[in-house]
Order: C-alpha cells, then structure tokens, then sequence
C-alpha cells in the first residue's frame, strides 16, 4: 500500500453531490460512506459495518443514522451503535469510525488521520473565490487512471502546455521560453512569463485581444493534492510583468485532486475569473477546459501504462524536472513526518527547508 500523508485535508467530492442518499467515495485505498445530516452537515464513516463487514453504503438512512442493510445494525452520527434487532445489549466495540469532515468552496473536505488534530481553519481557501468582483463555475470530477502524484507532477509543470494543449492552453510562442521554480511559504511554485507573442486559444476567443500579449503562468502547489494554476494575458507594454494588471484577463484554474488509491485518482476542477459571463460564455469556458484535462488524461494514463509494463526502467532528468522532483521528495517527507501533527502552511515551509 502506498505511504500517503494522513493528518491534512483531503478534497473528496462535491458539496453539490451530497444530500439524503447515502453514497461510497474511496480515497487513500480506504472507502468512505458520506450522507447530509438533517441539520445539514456532512457525515463521513467508514465504509464497513463491524459486524460481517457489509458496505453501510448498501445499507439504509433512517433519520441521521444508518441501518446496515444485512442484519439491520444502526449506528449515528459519532459511529456508535444504537440498534442492534433482537437484542438489548450492544457491546461497546459496535461502533464505526468517523471522519472530520468540512465544506469550502464547493468541495467536501475530509481529515483521514488523527481527529483530534483536525482543524477547519486549515482548509485551503482562495480568496478570488469569495470575492464578489470574480466569478466562479464548478467543473468536474475527472477520474485519472493514474496515481495522484504523477497528476501532481503534471500540475508542477507548464512546460507540458506548449505540446499538450495547442488548442486551448498553449501556443508554440512558449516552446522555448525557460520555466522557473521558486518556494515560498507552505508551496511549490513553477512559472513563467512569455512575452510579446500570439494569445493562447482560449484568450484569442474570450479575450478580445487585438495584438500580441504577455503571458503568465504560475503553478501554485499545495502539497499533498492541491494545485492551483494562475494564468492570463494583457496587451503587450501595458506593465503585466511588473505587477500593473488592471486591464488583463486572469484565471485561477484550481484542481483539488482526491487521491483514490495507487492507480487512480480524481481531479476535482474549477475556474475562478476576473470578469463576469453569461451561461454561454461559462460553458465554451468549461469545455475548453475539459478539452484540455482531457488531453492530459490521456497523456497521464499512457504514461501509467507504461510504468507498469517498464517496470524498473530509468528516466532521464531535464531542467524542468525540478519542481516534480521536488514535490515528491516533499510529500514523501510530510508522509514520514507530519503524521503526527497537522500539516500548516508554515509546517509545510519548514519541510521544504529540510529537504533541500
């Protein structure tokens, strides 16, 4: 089984997609029942009633409990039993393990360590999306075949978006403009700024540009699973480069990926932007979007395939390899380290400074 980090947030699903159904989600190869309470809040156990270890999510909702749908056990919303037909007594082991769970920004976070530890005030958040002057449209739960750290690397890598996406999210004017890698607090940051040079697709379609523009991207990584690209373009000599970004077009696409088990994993993917659309606008948004994630779905899985059947096979490094490279050394230190205390953006900082 694959070491994973346990005492941080994990993005796991949609808000939208919980209500008064009880629904099975698997995320670090343990699987998890989620139902809305009646007050409204999130319940998450595991999976498995301890009984003959049936799926509670075949079970049924009778209230804010759930009845395992074999024998009729019933357990609330702290796990313990309360019902068990046929019998007075309940032995002080029924009971199931819950999970901490939180909402923000769309998205249901859950906390698979250490309850004790979890703390909502950690939950990332983006400021742009609670800012009434930027807009926001929910995307999609776009499962990869693929473990969630090859995602990552994908997601630390702007390099891939000359070749990958051509028609959408990149142009050959980036090909071979050098991409930069710098560390700030609590994240891992790649980057780089493509000047004088055609609008990407997306823009020349929704930017309204007359010329060339100068371009951004910056990757955003929040280790374990979260990632949020900054991108976009304003008319060339206008100041972008040094901070002046009034009259620009800005996107934050933000991936808060769910890893499922080795193999798999869910990128979960929204956009926040600095200008309001109406619905078609919002739409040929999304698909250019879903376009483009599934170009590197399918980059992602062909890899996959071929880790498995080249077993053992070296890789070569290149310089925009960096930033991978140092994700995953800094997330296979956080699985050795911070299980035993929350993962801060300031906890984050200092593991970075430890293995440089």
């Amino acid at each position: 089984m694959q070491n994973y980090v346990l005492n941080t947030w994990y993005p796991l699903t949609w808000s939208r997609g919980v209500n008064r159904e009880l629904t099975s989600h698997r995320i670090l190869d343990q699987d998890v029942v989620l139902f809305r309470s009646t007050e409204g809040g999130v319940i998450a156990m595991e999976d498995a009633c301890p009984h003959r270890l049936l799926p509670l999510s075949k079970g049924k909702l009778k209230g804010d409990a759930i009845e395992c749908g074999y024998h009729g056990m019933t357990f609330d919303c702290s796990g313990a039993c309360v019902r068990i037909p046929g019998q007075d007594m309940i032995p002080a082991s029924a009971k199931v393990r819950t999970y901490p769970t939180h909402e923000n920004m769309g998205m249901v976070w859950i906390w698979m360590g250490d309850p004790s530890l979890a703390d909502p005030s950690t939950v990332f958040d983006l400021e742009q999306y609670h800012d009434p002057n930027w807009s926001t449209v929910e995307g999609d739960a776009l499962h990869f075949r693929a473990n969630y750290l090859n995602l990552a690397d994908n997601l630390c890598d702007p390099a891939h978006v000359s070749f990958v996406h051509q028609t959408t999210l990149g142009n050959a004017a980036s090909e071979d403009v050098p991409v930069q890698y710098t560390e700030e607090e609590g994240k891992l940051v790649t980057w780089r700024w493509i000047i004088d040079a055609p609008p990407i697709p997306l823009f020349q379609k929704f930017g309204n540009f007359k010329g060339n523009v100068d371009r951004w991207h910056y990757y955003h990584y929040y280790a374990p699973s979260i990632a949020v690209i900054d991108f976009g373009s304003a008319e060339t000599g206008i100041g972008a480069p040094e901070g002046r970004r009034d009259d620009c077009i800005q996107i934050f696409a933000c991936h808060f990926i769910t890893p499922v088990d080795k193999e798999n994993s869910i990128d979960h993917w929204l956009h926040i932007k600095n200008f309001h659309a109406d619905d078609a606008t919002n739409q040929g948004l999304s698909d250019a979007f879903r376009e483009a994630f599934n170009e590197d779905k399918e980059i992602l899985e062909a890899i996959e395939d071929n880790e498995r059947r080249l077993v053992g096979r070296k890789t070569i490094k290149i310089a925009i390899d960096a930033a991978p490279r140092r994700m995953r050394r800094l997330v296979e230190q956080m699985s050795q380290e911070s299980d035993a205390k929350p993962t801060s953006e300031k906890e984050v900082a200092a593991l970075l400074d430890r293995v440089q």
